[in-house]
């Protein structure tokens, strides 16, 4: 079956990444037309603007997006177009399973977690103003609407992937009436689903657990601020951002991404691991029913680390990032071109 999908290579090392992903699958007998667009500091520059209207109407036209990472700067400049794309294209579920990856050395071995985040509200509504000089103002947005959906969303996620449990994490006990609200509607959404188990977690305490035993957890359901910060904690558990993959999912829409920095201080070097973009690139084949080929794909890339002869720096090895794509390439029996 032919794929027409957006590709966004991003900032900084983006290109990079997105180069070694595109080749590997483009070796992998998928049928995969992309359509390249330009988001960022880079589109910044071209055309004025970070996000230019064709990125989001290719991402609509296309239904599916696979996008490297995009610099957003800190304090002041241009809002965060991960933000903005997500919120235009109404990408309410962001997913990001965390599973650890033979051969490298963590705090914690077979860590398997899901982590479903809100992903349209809460603080990241952008709803900031100056009350007065010194003083400013964010409001928190949390809709019963919002946050039924998402709890639709995890526990239809853990019957189709034969997950367990749900535990909704939040701080409920200081934001009685937002974070209330959340729990309130989870909770209504959980009364219909009573074969998967379902728990709750004030965050900070949640946060403590993970890093002492993780295995008590399934999957995580989680407000916006909250699912960005514990995402980021769970990736740490299993080696970092350069490992994990991410999903964006909305009404018949998907823009999957790596979700580290653009590493402008590495990029141009042939440093760069493609590790999480390749891994959302396979969370993009299995929305595609493509399961076959992303499974080939991943025991590819298990053999690489479990080996542990070609790494990139950020792992202990010394390998280019080409290097790297050539020994997945290897395992898969193709060559990948010069």
């Amino acid at each position: 079956m032919a794929h027409r999908i957006t590709l966004i290579p991003g900032d900084g090392i983006g290109p990079e990444v997105t180069d070694a992903v595109v080749r590997l699958l483009g070796r992998s007998g998928l049928d995969i037309e992309w359509e390249r667009e330009v988001a960022g500091a880079a589109a910044a520059e071209l055309h004025g603007e970070p996000l230019p209207r064709r990125v989001l109407d290719s991402i609509v036209r296309n239904r599916v997006a696979l996008k490297g990472p995009v610099a957003t700067p800190i304090g002041s400049g241009f809002p965060s177009v991960n933000v903005e794309v997500r919120r235009s294209l109404g990408l309410y579920a962001n997913l990001r399973p965390v599973a650890s990856l033979p051969g490298l050395t963590t705090r914690f071995d077979n860590v398997d977690l899901i982590v479903v985040r809100e992903n349209t509200e809460d603080l990241y509504s952008g709803l900031e103003h100056e009350v007065v000089p010194g003083v400013v103002e964010s409001l928190k947005i949390i809709t019963a609407k919002a946050s039924e959906r998402i709890a639709r969303f995890a526990f239809a996620h853990a019957q189709r992937r034969g997950r367990r449990k749900v535990t909704a994490v939040h701080k409920a006990n200081i934001m009685k009436l937002g974070d209330g609200l959340f729990l309130d509607s989870v909770r209504k959404v959980a009364r219909d689903h009573q074969d998967i188990e379902y728990t709750e977690r004030i965050v900070d305490a949640a946060c403590m657990q993970l890093v002492m035993d993780p295995g008590q957890f399934d999957i995580l359901l989680l407000p916006n601020l909250y699912g960005d910060i514990v995402s980021d904690l769970c990736a740490g558990l299993v080696g970092g951002l350069g490992l994990v993959p991410s999903a964006n999912l909305g009404d018949g829409l998907a823009v999957f991404e790596a979700v580290h920095g653009s590493a402008p201080d590495i990029a141009g070097r042939g440093m760069a691991n493609p590790t999480a973009l390749l891994q959302s690139a396979l969370l993009m084949l299995r929305y595609l029913n493509e399961d076959e080929t992303a499974a080939r794909i991943l025991t590819a890339l298990e053999h690489v680390l479990a080996d542990g002869r070609v790494r990139t720096p950020d792992l202990g090895g010394a390998a280019t990032t080409r290097e790297f794509t050539d020994a997945i390439a290897r395992q898969m029996e193709i060559r990948v071109p010069l």
